[in-house]
């Protein structure tokens, strides 16, 4: 493998453009070979499966929903949870209100679940050790969620598979390796297999005892006495697809005789314009040449042609989604374009530049109103790429894009509802992220996901990288142009232009901030347009900072090409008050002598009273500070936390308008509002006075807004801006990807008489 680093200049403005495919209502059809012109899936709901967990247990204890499958009237899903050592069950008979319906434990780590007939066939995991394998399938009964057999499968089984006819259920044996013996690289025996039983009518095995057990040794050129199997399909000729991932290689079985009719390697792909360096900088300037695609899922396109999810696990990962066809012909392979996606919508995973990127993981095919749509999972930008394929000798259409929560693991389709299912793993309560069940029905007549795109980038002919907005301004005299600014989730700060005229809005140009001609990485939380040009900013300051210019609160006076003219400071008296939680909003009015900037500081100093925080006033004119005080509320989540603020935009003569929040994400967020100050008649105090407390006035609820879309929504409304014409439009920071969803919502809540 061979890596060429192109690390050339920073992204430049670029010029707006349609964005086939992800811009609302695409103006080509399926049949010219077009991106589709919908329905589009759109999100109905999502589940936590915390609330599916057995009674008695605690809500924070860590779960998961790993592998997806349906049951055949498509009213019920099954779904894997390895560390709750149980399946779970979730009535779906409404999309749009998804039920618990209860778990099944199991007598270790299931891995992989189908069904077939009545049943629920699960593969588990229960080895004792790496070199030690060992699992079982058990068969469920739906009915009546009873355990009925047993079936030792003499290894680790990885996933599982029916045939369409429900006649065979493939096992993918993987016996997998120790990441920490010789840094993970195989061989490691035993070796794994696909083992195969026959099913009866009622969709249980027959053959528990006699399974027909696929020796795969001796097929890969990589590391032929150890194939690690992955995963499996079954198409409807009976053959059986099976990925050896490590191995980078495809084999095809027989299911009824057992007997290899045909394999080939994976193959290896050359990426350019990608980003293959974890800095910071989102930059996809690099060019890396015989990568190997090490495939995990795989899915039939009909009969002869295979489409995987290049994942990655030894030595490779391509970052794409590949059609091959029976002989191992590459008939399309994605290359860059899924890492571009994750790029152009914001979801793209910086720090794992170095390793695989987006990390395609799952792949799931269906055939959904006359199309066979694939359905590419990527686990560490959490989205699903939705393509339409166009048949062999055809480039396969780009569809859409469905968020998820943090790591999409699996995915089903249930053609026969119009719905698709996505389950994601992640789980963690102490940071706010869950694992979940999300479903999307195709019944949208224009394209719902993302609300902010970006367009390309000419210098680098990529998208124009984005995420982590953390502040927005409105420009005064174009009601269609918005500025936002990105905080230290990146190296480099980066000043953004946002143009609303379109569905999507499109990001058409981004500055990166310099200091003394060098780029410079503040961490910016607000922005306001100056009316002698340029712009201030606030960068929030946190003491602990590992760079200098993010330890203190700063106001900075930066001109439109992005460069910083003057870092302005809070009194020393004041910030040795400060805590990690800075400024989070600036707004400014007035020009000459008149010119006023305002902060919003987002929580209490340690100067502060309990439930109240500051607002700075600073005078350009007289380089001076005042104060006033901001009464916060109490935190009302069942998880506590804090309540702080996040923005704050002038709404003419002295009034402004402010977000406050909680830090809560998902079903715990309690308190996400907009709220009005007026400074008429209150006389900002310098520090050490008497700092008066401004009275506050609730003017919207934010939370509505925001779960509007069905989704695990962030902590992070941060930006706020009244457009010209009176719009209140209301931005959240999806963090980078890191810790997070990637969701960025652009939302428009109402008007300006609103806040009246």
């Amino acid at each position: 493998m061979t890596i060429i680093k192109q690390r050339a200049g920073l992204l430049a403005a670029a010029s707006p453009l349609v964005l086939a495919g992800l811009m609302a209502g695409c103006a080509t059809s399926p049949s010219d070979g077009g991106d589709s012109a919908g329905p589009f899936f759109q999100r109905t709901a999502t589940l936590p499966v915390y609330h599916n967990r057995p009674d008695g247990t605690d809500p924070a204890e860590g779960t998961a929903a790993e592998i997806v499958t349906a049951t055949p009237d498509g009213m019920t899903l099954i779904y894997t949870d390895s560390p709750g050592e149980r399946i779970g069950f979730v009535d779906i008979a409404d999309p749009a209100a998804p039920r618990p319906a209860g778990t099944i434990p199991m007598d270790g780590e299931p891995t992989s679940v189908t069904v077939v007939g009545d049943h629920a066939l699960v593969a588990i995991d229960q080895s004792e050790s790496f070199t030690d394998p060992a699992g079982e399938l058990a068969v469920v009964d739906i009915a009546s969620r009873e355990v009925l057999a047993h079936c030792d499968l003499g290894g680790q089984p990885d996933s599982v598979a029916a045939s369409p006819d429900g006649r065979f259920l493939a096992v993918a044996m993987e016996n997998q390796r120790d990441e920490e013996v010789n840094d993970g690289a195989i061989p490691q025996l035993p070796a794994g297999n696909l083992t195969l039983l026959d099913l009866g009518p009622d969709g249980a095995p027959v053959n528990c005892d006699s399974p027909r057990v696929v020796d795969l040794t001796g097929l890969a050129e990589v590391a032929p006495e150890d194939p690690e199997p992955e995963f499996v399909d079954i198409n409807a000729d009976g053959i059986v697809a099976v990925t050896l991932q490590e191995n980078n290689h495809i084999a095809l079985v027989d299911a009824a005789t057992g007997e290899v009719t045909g394999h080939f390697p994976a193959g290896t792909v050359d990426l350019t314009a990608v980003d293959l360096t974890e800095d910071g900088v989102i930059a996809p300037t690099e060019t890396v040449s015989d990568l190997r695609r090490e495939p995990d899922a795989i899915g039939w396109l009909g009969t002869d042609r295979l489409v995987t999810a290049n994942e990655g696990d030894w030595e490779g990962g391509s970052r794409s989604f590949t059609v091959f066809d029976t002989n191992g012909a590459v008939e399309f392979d994605s290359g860059n374009a899924l890492d571009h996606l994750g790029m152009r919508i914001g979801h793209y995973p910086e720090g794992r530049s170095d390793a695989k990127g987006v990390e395609p993981e799952g792949a799931e095919v269906g055939r959904f109103g006359g199309e066979t749509l694939m359905f590419v999972n990527s686990e560490r930008a959490n989205f699903v790429a939705v393509y339409a394929d166009r048949g062999a000798g055809a480039e396969p259409a780009f569809v859409q894009v469905l968020p998820t929560a943090v790591a999409p693991e699996g995915v089903v389709a249930i053609p026969s509802r119009d719905l698709v299912a996505v389950a994601t793993e992640e789980d963690s309560e102490e940071d706010g992220i869950r694992a979940t069940i999300s479903l999307y029905a195709r019944t949208a007549d224009s394209n719902p996901y993302p609300r902010i795109v970006s367009t390309d980038d000419p210098a680098t002919g990529a998208p124009i990288a984005w995420g982590a907005l953390s502040g927005l301004a409105a420009d005064p005299s174009d009601a269609d142009r918005l500025y936002a600014v990105s905080d230290s989730a990146y190296a480099v700060s980066r000043l953004h232009t946002i143009e609303t005229a379109s569905t999507p809005a499109v990001i058409t140009g981004a500055i990166d901030l310099t200091k003394d001609g060098q780029p410079a990485g503040y961490d910016l939380e607000g922005v306001a347009l100056r009316a002698e040009g340029g712009f201030w900013l606030a960068s929030e300051g946190d003491a602990e900072a590992e760079n200098p210019l993010q330890q203190r609160s700063l106001l900075l006076q930066v001109n439109a090409d992005g460069r910083v003219e003057r870092e302005i400071a809070l009194p020393e008296a004041l910030q040795a008050q400060a805590t990690s939680r800075g400024f989070e909003g600036v707004a400014a009015w007035g020009e000459g002598a008149n010119e006023r900037v305002i902060l919003a500081v987002q929580n209490g100093w340690e100067d502060d009273p309990a439930n109240t925080t500051k607002l700075a006033i600073y005078a350009p004119a007289t380089d001076s500070w005042n104060f006033v005080r901001y009464p916060l509320e109490a935190p009302a989540s069942e998880r506590g936390g804090w309540i702080g603020l996040s923005e704050i935009t002038w709404l003419g003569d002295e009034r402004f308008a402010l977000i406050e929040r909680d830090n809560q994400p998902g079903d715990y967020a309690a308190i996400k509002t907009i709220t009005t100050i007026d400074l008429a008649g209150v006389t900002p105090a310098p520090y050490g006075g008497t700092i008066p407390t401004v009275e506050k006035t609730v003017a919207l609820d934010l939370i509505g807004p925001m779960k509007a879309d069905q989704g695990w929504i962030t902590d992070k409304p941060e930006g706020f801006a009244v457009t010209a014409d009176g719009r209140l439009l209301l931005l959240t920071d999806n963090d980078g990807v890191d810790g997070a969803n990637g969701e960025t919502q652009l939302l428009d809540i109402g008007t300006r008489d609103q806040l009246n």
